[in-house]
């Protein structure tokens, strides 16, 4: 009878009182990459080569091991194919239903294709994201002193937060957990409230994402056209704002009525040009740009495959470097202009500490954000044992650059004759339209926004419409209405509240309040619990966190 109740399926290399323990054969971040089945190399299609199929034999074998795999559940690895009889990684091969089998390269050299220095790069490219340019506005609002110190702090915080986030699914027992995002891991501890709140945070930080890009798209839109508009018509106007004179202007337009310290510049025209005025009526940043965008983006918006917009990612990358090199030439022709003044106020600079610092955190949240996609980017790493250094290296650098970008900018900003308060929330802004260098730099942004964009749409029309319908694309009408809506926001926003570093720091703290503070620690402090290995003191810290991402997003509120 004893014999009748012992299970028939044990896992490999365990014992029969050990069902439950996984396959110690297997590697769990590896065996995703052995999951492919292995066709011999004869039956191998070819890319270019639609007639070949592979073999009955092959076939009947990979029916029959979809088969077993249905027998036990996916913790249980009684019925996956051991070591010896797994072929070489360069060997394994995906069988597609319908007959056909190709070569997964990914797979030819561990769990991923991408060596560490590839890794950090990706890393650093995807949070380099429009934030850049309102660091040294936050910088202004905490004090440079200040502003120095939370991005070191807040950079060790969310690196640590996003360290909980990578190793989130390694503490899951007798699980699967290789094919996992973190979603997946909050619907695991959280169950459908982890799984939804998940998606709507993470859809506040796409939506938030997509309105600061058409936010900053009509600025650069306007202040192209406007450029291009008086080159060709040979008109050389000046805002009648504060500014400096000679070759490298600096302007204040953030408050023209107000009596700012700094050369009043009048606006004259070389020329009378009957059409100006009605220029400056039919080209408006606020009234008219943002609607002219709808022309372009809407119908990109409803394609059904992002892969178009995906091949110019490199943009990103040319318009970050361009941007820390105008920043440099710009720093080193205007020179530093720095007093420190800790508390006290003063005509032309700020005190080294603002009670305004929370605007700060608020945007460095999502500048140092990737923490809802950082599995996925580092599951790409070639060498798994170095994904912790290769993720602090990226953030290391990703916090240099910030630094380099803000204090560069706020130090370089001419005061006298300018005050520091006239930094804007978009630091280009702070240049005229008819500066060439900055031209350059919004026409490299204004290209990379464009091709981003669609692919922000989306992501957010996969996760939505994905877990509200089960498909992605259920039918152009519901694709377009999403849209709609989505393209509305950000008109509106452009139109009524185009401050870029409001939106940014809302959006931020309201998704880093879930994917940066309170899921991975929360989720660390469970899973501990429930090993026994839970302490005071390590409670007690992730707590402070906690309630330092819950203090981060009311403090936005009241500045």
């Amino acid at each position: 009878m004893e014999e009748d109740i012992k299970p028939l399926l044990v896992p490999v290399g365990g014992d029969e009182e050990d069902v439950g323990v996984l396959n110690i054969q297997f590697n769990p971040e590896d065996f995703k990459c052995k999951r492919p089945f292995h066709v011999e190399p004869t039956n191998i299609v070819s890319v270019n080569d639609d007639a070949q199929r592979v073999s009955d034999e092959a076939s009947a074998m990979n029916k029959r091991i979809h088969y077993y795999s249905r027998l036990s559940s996916p913790s249980n690895r009684a019925l996956v194919a051991p070591d010896h009889v797994v072929p070489d990684p360069e060997e394994i091969y995906v069988y597609s239903p319908s007959g056909t089998a190709f070569k997964i390269d990914g797979c030819a050299h561990g769990y991923g294709k991408n060596s560490s220095v590839v890794t950090i790069f990706m890393i650093w490219n995807t949070m380099m994201g429009t934030s850049i340019l309102s660091i040294p506005w936050g910088i202004k609002q905490a004090g440079f002193t200040t502003g120095i110190v939370i991005i070191f702090l807040m950079g060790l915080l969310t690196l640590y937060c996003c360290y909980r986030v990578l190793k989130s699914r390694t503490m899951i027992p007798s699980t699967d957990t290789s094919a996992w995002e973190f979603p997946d891991v909050c619907q695991y501890y959280f169950g459908s409230f982890g799984q939804w709140s998940g998606l709507l945070f993470s859809l506040v930080s796409l939506i938030g994402a997509m309105v600061v890009y058409w936010v900053l798209m009509s600025n650069f839109l306007f202040n192209t056209g406007k450029f291009i508009y008086n080159f060709i018509h040979h008109i050389n106007v000046t805002d009648i704002v504060p500014g400096t004179n000679g070759t490298n202007k600096v302007i204040c337009p953030g408050d023209p009525g107000h009596d700012v310290p700094g050369n009043k510049t009048l606006m004259f025209l070389s020329t009378r040009e009957s059409g100006f005025e009605a220029f400056e009526m039919w080209w408006s940043k606020s009234r008219t740009v943002p609607l002219y965008l709808i022309a372009i983006l809407l119908p990109l918006l409803n394609f059904k495959s992002p892969s178009f917009f995906a091949k110019f990612n490199i943009l990103g990358t040319v318009s970050v470097i361009y941007l820390i090199f105008f920043v440099t030439l710009k720093a080193a022709r205007l020179g530093f202009h720095l007093e420190f003044h800790w508390f006290e106020e003063s005509t032309y600079f700020v005190p080294e500490f603002r009670i305004l610092f929370p605007q700060l955190t608020g945007v460095l949240t999502l500048a140092f954000f990737i923490h809802n996609c950082v599995i996925t980017l580092l599951k790409n790493n070639s060498n798994q044992e170095n994904n912790v250094r290769d993720l602090s290296i990226a953030y290391f650098l990703v916090g240099l650059t910030y630094l380099y970008v803000g204090l560069l900018i706020f130090a370089a900003f001419p005061s006298p004759p300018l005050t520091k308060e006239c930094i804007e929330q978009n630091f280009l802004d702070n240049f005229p339209s008819d500066d060439v260098l900055s031209f350059l730099g919004r026409i490299f942004l204004l290209f990379q926004m464009i091709t981003v964009y669609p692919l922000l749409g989306y992501l957010a029309r996969v996760q939505l419409l994905g877990h509200v319908f089960g498909n992605v694309y259920p039918s152009i009408f519901h694709v377009l209405v999403l849209n709609i809506a989505v393209v509305g926001v950000g008109v509106a926003m452009a139109m009524f509240y185009p401050n870029i570093g409001g939106i940014i720091r809302y959006s931020g703290a309201t998704c880093g309040l879930a994917f940066v503070f309170v899921y991975p620690s929360l989720i660390y402090v469970i899973s501990l619990h429930r090993e026994g290995k839970l302490t005071w003191l390590t409670l007690v810290f992730h707590i402070l966190i906690i309630l330092l991402g819950m203090a981060n997003l009311i403090a936005q509120f009241l500045m």
